[in-house]
């Protein structure tokens, strides 16, 4: 049974190809990015791992695609470029 929950609007920022590999995701699994944001926060909190073998393959191809080269090593220690 679905659980009925309520959204709110928000304005986070994203590194840019972070957000481009997300939107290509989102659209390949059929998602909004903010059930894809959704479901990686729900598994993250619980310590489980939120995509396949297969997905992950994907994941890979739009990292590339996109030229991200980040990884989990680099959260936290990223620096914004000024404008």
């Amino acid at each position: 049974m679905a659980k009925s929950i309520e959204r709110v609007q928000t304005g986070i920022r994203l590194e840019k190809r972070l957000l481009k590999v997300l939107k290509g995701l989102a659209e390949h699994l059929d998602l909004s990015v903010g059930d894809l944001v959704e479901g990686l926060a729900l598994h993250a909190f619980e310590n489980k791992p939120p995509f396949s073998s297969e997905t992950l393959k994907k994941i890979k191809q739009l990292k590339d695609v996109y030229d991200l080269d980040l990884n989990a090593t680099d959260s936290h220690k990223l620096k914004e470029t000024e404008q």
